[in-house]
């Protein structure tokens, strides 16, 4: 994640407040680089830097590490070391922006060296940019095949005294990369800015006086001396550490990051640049909120509300809860690979009671966040799945405090396992625990189901009448996912039902404990233990569903002939002696389930999806947009197949244009293997999900549409049946990435999210921007073979 910390001065005193106000703008050399605040105007070049530089260089996939969102990022440069290497056997050296090296002279030690520095007349920022003005890209077609865009390619990273050799063997190596020619203006004031040494933007941050009075109150609870307070404040630090607090009442885009500091309230902070949230902190510390400086990038951008209201929650969660603490629990690598066992003294309600307030944050924190490229490891999620919460009186963790006591020793995660033999850690945190876990929590949930009935619908949180996050949609786009609250698509092929210790366990294993500069056991420890949590919740599911169901359900997930050696290995028989607790009145018993579920607090979310989901009265009217796109989502759907992950449509009115992403629901025999995707590949059982507005931080492709065209836009997809009639809508409604209007189609699809949710958004990330070419004859040759008539 991108992270700048500003200076920031609460008030010293009292009294003092309005000095602290002053000295928020005056330049202090111990404290970091200023960057500009999102709510202060925008310079010029920093406007056209987001639009048009950002868009590419922003998350830890950026290019060569270059990260053009903030000054830091700019005066940092670039480093021919990757950030993904899926192969590396120890950890990497970490590069957070702000926190593991603050000065440029620091990250040259570190291998990164400048841009924007003059040599031989030009700096290697100047020459890339007049190299992309002279790129021979015919203007609306596809780029040459020489060109790999893919954002796996191995990029060259040129220094300074290498850019004669690289733009020879290069020569369209220029940027923007592979696009369209910037707009005149935007790239006449880039190269001016360049050629001038690209100057920071140091527009100083000036917070309001209300902010400071909640910032000064957040950071007092936070800091409270008591041993009660301290672990409380710990367990809030440790899920909100990638979090970007936004103050209650606050209407402007203003956001903060939770720290560990070496300085107190009213010095400059001084932020421990540790691996991990749990890790030691080597002394003492304080917790502080610093203001992010750096453009926000949609992808990174996890929002949390915090302010008075929040710390009168936490106070009735936590300090009012009556429980005690004679000593604190080490910070270790133990201790974030065991989280039930470290917070063990806070009640468990609590702890749960405290990620369901905010469910949406905390699914979304394991899809967003520094991981900005993940195919191996999103591929253990379907691609559109639904997501529930068992509600706090029917978890027995929750309830039995013996029963989550007994849990906890075989509840550790990959990194509480550290030395040894890779094969004995592997059996103990992938087989043996898993194993172990499934069968301890299956025996006493049948017991309570015998002794008081099986699940019903009152046992799935219902949001305590006010939350909507009690029903999420998880999506999964090949190398990203997305998560949107309420039930979104057609009844899709499974579903989650998450317990306090599968959503403990689930947050440590992606967010808290994962390292995205971690070795490849790592990498493939956390991957394979979320196949078992995946596993865990949807076997939950099943619970609620009929008994004989819950087999050829299950069979039905996980097809292919290995799936039964990885069923012994990893899983337990289900139960299907239990009883659900549901009377069905219909042949189909999953949808019923889950669509009933929209019927509890149904003011909280929509009950039918008029474009994908829905029965007489409830569909879109066929004369509106929503109804003239619901062909698409028929199935079976033999067009899908050719579809990117995300697409979006700008269908223009004479008063607007509407945005609509296209979402292709990708059909597999199962997600059991981390490798060989394709090998368990559904395409003919592919389908489409349309929605309105945008959720996406990856657009792959975009469409353009007048009112009038949509029926005829529809007819022509629904026709395709090789990538040939694919490419023939491409060239009829398509956008590539040299169109003439590709720069002003991507303001429009930003404004768009922009005024959908001015809090929530963020900018844009087009590195998975496809470019549609015709198969190559091995290609065409599997096309035609399943092809479909």
């Amino acid at each position: 994640m991108i992270e700048i910390c500003f200076r920031h001065l609460n008030a010293l005193l009292p009294k003092s407040r309005l000095l602290a106000v002053v000295l928020m703008v005056i330049p202090l050399t111990a404290a970091p680089l200023q960057a500009q605040q999102t709510n202060a105007p925008k310079s010029a070049i920093q406007d056209v830097l987001n639009k048009r530089c950002v868009v590419c260089h922003g998350c830890y996939d950026a290019p060569c590490q270059l990260k053009l969102s903030s000054s830091d990022g700019l005066s940092r440069g670039a480093s021919k070391t990757k950030v993904y290497d899926s192969a590396r056997l120890d950890d990497a050296p970490m590069t957070r922006l702000g926190i593991d090296a603050k000065t440029a002279p620091e990250w040259r030690q570190r291998g990164f060296f400048a841009i924007t520095e003059s040599n031989n007349g030009q700096s290697v920022l100047e020459q890339l940019l007049r190299a992309g003005r002279n790129n021979d890209f015919k203007l609306g077609a596809a780029l040459p095949d020489r060109l790999n865009i893919s954002p796996l390619r191995k990029n060259s990273c040129p220094m300074p005294s290498e850019m004669g050799d690289y733009l020879d063997d290069h020569p369209l190596g220029g940027m923007p990369f592979a696009t369209a020619p910037l707009p005149d203006a935007d790239y006449q004031k880039l190269l001016s800015w360049a050629k001038a040494g690209a100057p920071p933007d140091e527009t100083p941050t000036v917070l309001p006086e209300k902010s400071i009075e909640h910032i000064e109150k957040i950071e007092t609870f936070l800091n409270n001396g008591q041993l009660k307070a301290k672990l409380t404040a710990r367990y809030i630090y440790e899920h909100l550490f990638l979090a970007h607090l936004h103050l209650e009442d606050d209407t402007s885009r203003t956001f903060f990051r939770l720290i560990r500091s070496r300085t107190p309230t009213g010095e400059p902070p001084d932020e421990i640049a540790s691996r991990r949230p749990f890790d030691d902190p080597g002394g003492d510390f304080f917790y502080r909120l610093v203001p992010l400086g750096d453009t926000i990038l949609h992808k990174e951008h996890i929002v949390y509300e915090i302010g008075p209201k929040r710390l009168e929650r936490y106070k009735s969660l936590f300090l009012a809860s009556d429980w005690e603490i004679d000593a604190l629990p080490h910070y270790s690598i133990d201790a974030g690979g065991n989280p039930l066992s470290t917070f063990r003294a806070i009640p468990a309600r609590s702890r749960y009671q405290f990620l369901l307030d905010d469910a949406l944050y905390f699914v979304r924190s394991f899809i967003r966040g520094p991981v900005c490229y993940g195919q191996v490891a999103v591929n253990v999620i379907e691609d559109r799945f639904w997501v529930t919460f068992l509600a706090p009186d029917a978890d027995l963790s929750v309830t039995d405090n013996a029963y989550l006591e007994e849990a906890i020793p075989i509840l550790e995660l990959p990194l509480a396992k550290v030395e040894g033999k890779i094969s004995d850690r592997l059996k103990s945190f992938l087989t043996l625990g898993p194993i172990k876990y499934q069968e301890l929590r299956q025996s006493r949930y049948a017991a309570e189901t015998a002794q008081n009935g099986g699940p019903t619908y009152r046992d799935i949180w219902d949001g305590d009448g006010n939350n909507i996050d009690a029903r999420l949609t998880v999506f999964r786009n090949f190398s990203s996912a997305s998560v949107v609250p309420g039930f979104s698509g057609a009844v899709p092929e499974t579903a989650w039902v998450i317990d306090f210790p599968l959503f403990e366990r689930i947050y440590y294993n992606l967010v808290a404990g994962f390292d995205v500069f971690g070795n490849v056991e790592h990498q493939l420890t956390t991957r394979i233990y979320m196949d078992s949590l995946r596993r865990e919740g949807e076997r939950n599911f099943l619970a609620f569903l009929p008994r004989d169901l819950r087999d050829p359900l299950h069979e039905s997930w996980y097809q292919g002939p290995l799936v039964s050696l990885v069923d012994r290995w990893k899983e337990r028989k289900l139960d299907t002696s239990s009883p659900t607790g549901i009377r069905f009145q219909t042949g189909q018993p999953k949808s019923e389930f889950l669509t009933e579920l929209l019927q509890i607090e149904p003011r909280l979310w929509p009950v039918s999806d008029p474009i994908n989901r829905c029965s007489a009265g409830q569909c879109a009217a066929t004369d509106t947009i929503e109804g003239r796109l619901r062909p698409l989502t028929a199935t079976p759907a033999p067009f899908a197949k050719f579809l990117p992950d995300i697409a979006l449509m700008l269908v223009e009115t004479d008063a607007e244009t509407k945005i609509f992403t296209l979402v292709h629901d990708k059909a597999h025999s199962n997600v059991a293997f981390i490798f060989n995707e394709d090998l368990r590949r559904d395409p003919e059982n592919d389908g489409l999900t349309v929605l309105p507005g945008q959720f996406s931080s990856y657009p792959n492709f975009v469409f353009k549409v007048s009112d009038a065209n949509v029926a005829a836009f529809v007819d022509a997809v629904r026709d395709v049946r090789t990538q040939k009639d694919y490419l023939r809508v491409v060239e009829q409604f398509g956008i590539r990435r040299t169109d003439p209007s590709f720069w002003s189609m991507l303001d429009l699809v930003q404004a768009g999210l922009d005024a959908q949710d001015t809090i929530q958004a963020g900018l844009l990330d087009i590195n998975r921007y496809r470019d549609p070419k015709p198969l190559d004859p091995i290609e065409r040759l599997f096309e035609y073979t399943f092809s479909v008539d």
